[in-house]
């Protein structure tokens, strides 16, 4: 590899519209030779004078420092700016991984993998005949048209997207695909990922397109009345005798389930907006490492709180969508920031937040006009589970269903509601 003159500069950044995507900027008179380069390592040109990354594994800021790396052994002087360097040197990791097995060195290896496999589909080299819908992932069935002619099975969607079988012939592949899978086989490719759409059109320069302002006038956000949860407290404890009551000091109560694994904090003082009222967290097993854990702010709507306990005494067998695509199908808007995503209930003042770098902050429930200016909060530590999270947007959509030409705010509860049936329910303890 020849030796790059140091007058060559390439200055790497993070994108701004895209997170974590990264634009690299180059100049010199060697610029040519360092996008040869990072052409070779996935970037592709949006200028004669800009690349940019951005993958379906959302790793961008990992390899643009193994890029900048390799760059300055060439010889090309590199700079990263702070932002980006802060994110390269962040090991964060997926909420509810598919294979929560995998170190994170093996999850970056299924992570390029998947990565390759959309590459080779978006780039020509694997063309897909069929796809379907097993249930609960996306399936295809394709044959690559360069290199070694192979015929594949594949399964999952962006990041977690497999070879899962490979076949002499095209005719076989297709036959035990329908085999597989029968009536719900559709023709061609399935329809891009929300992530796919943007990280095509990132690569090609195209412009995002920007969140359009929708005005309505907004409401305020339901929230439970004074004495609601201290009411709610109480039902939670006549009403299901599998949550044991503990007092230690007169301005806490503890609610203990009987599988020795959720544990449920109360602080009778809590009384501004800002006060944190409950502290829920699930552990390994009754003597184990804490797995996750939320807080609720007063005035939280006690549906919400009945949600959750609901969800850890009796979780159900979830085949329904992810939170984000409830929010999507009830019309909550959707905000891209440079750490995180915000889907809002348009009209109701109610909000969604998810930053995937978080640990501590990972999902936001909250009422009010911004999280600074929170009527109240809930806030899920990294580790919570997904089929809960979509339990709890369900009934956040409830909270504030779609606006109609002369929407009408939701009533305020005077006393708590009774526990769901299946809350109120003993349950045989399940671990």
């Amino acid at each position: 590899m020849p030796h790059a003159p140091a007058n060559a500069h390439i200055r790497f950044t993070l994108h701004p519209d895209h997170h974590p995507g990264v634009i690299a900027t180059t100049s010199g008179p060697t610029a040519d030779a360092a996008r040869s380069h990072l052409h070779d390592l996935g970037w592709r040109s949006t200028s004669p004078t800009t690349m940019v990354l951005a993958r379906i594994d959302r790793d961008e800021p990992h390899y643009a420092g193994i890029a900048a790396q390799q760059l300055q052994r060439y010889g090309f002087t590199v700079d990263i700016a702070p932002g980006l360097q802060d994110e390269i040197d962040t090991e964060w990791e997926w909420g509810n991984y598919h294979f929560p097995w995998c170190t994170t060195e093996q999850v970056r290896e299924v992570s390029a993998e998947a990565q390759r496999i959309h590459d080779d589909i978006a780039e020509g080299r694997l063309v897909v005949h069929l796809h379907a819908d097993d249930g609960q992932n996306t399936v295809a069935v394709g044959s690559y048209t360069t290199g070694v002619v192979r015929h594949v099975h594949l399964h999952g969607e962006n990041h977690v997207r497999q070879v899962t079988s490979t076949f002499e012939s095209e005719t076989e592949a297709i036959a035990e695909f329908h085999r597989l899978y029968s009536v719900a086989v559709r023709p061609g490719p399935a329809p891009l990922t929300g992530l796919e759409r943007t990280v095509r059109q990132v690569l090609t320069g195209e412009t995002l397109a920007a969140p359009q302002e929708v005005v309505i006038p907004t409401t305020e956000p339901p929230a439970a009345g004074p004495g609601e949860h201290e009411s709610f407290l109480q039902a939670l404890f006549e009403d299901a005798p599998q949550w044991e009551k503990y007092r230690p000091f007169d301005e806490t109560t503890i609610a203990v389930h009987e599988s020795l694994a959720f544990r449920a904090e109360f602080d009778h003082e809590a009384r501004h907006r800002a006060d944190v009222a409950w502290t829920i967290a699930e552990y390994d097993g009754p003597v184990g490492e804490r797995l996750w854990h939320a807080t609720i702010t007063a005035g939280t709507p006690v549906g919400l709180i009945a949600t959750i306990l609901q969800h850890l005494d009796s979780p159900p067998v979830w085949f329904g969508e992810g939170p984000h695509e409830i929010l999507r199908a009830a019309g909550w808007h959707l905000a891209s920031h440079p750490a995180h995503t915000s889907w809002t209930a348009i009209g109701r003042s109610i909000a969604f937040d998810h930053t995937p770098h978080s640990t501590t902050n990972r999902w936001i429930l909250h009422g009010g006009d911004s999280i600074d200016h929170a009527t109240w909060t809930i806030r899920f530590s990294t580790g919570v589970s997904e089929h809960l999270l979509a339990e709890l947007t369900s009934t956040a959509t409830e909270l504030a269903p779609a606006p109609t030409s002369n929407p009408a705010p939701a009533p305020i509860m005077a006393t708590a509601p009774r526990l769901p049936p299946t809350l109120a329910q003993p349950r045989v303890h399940r671990r």
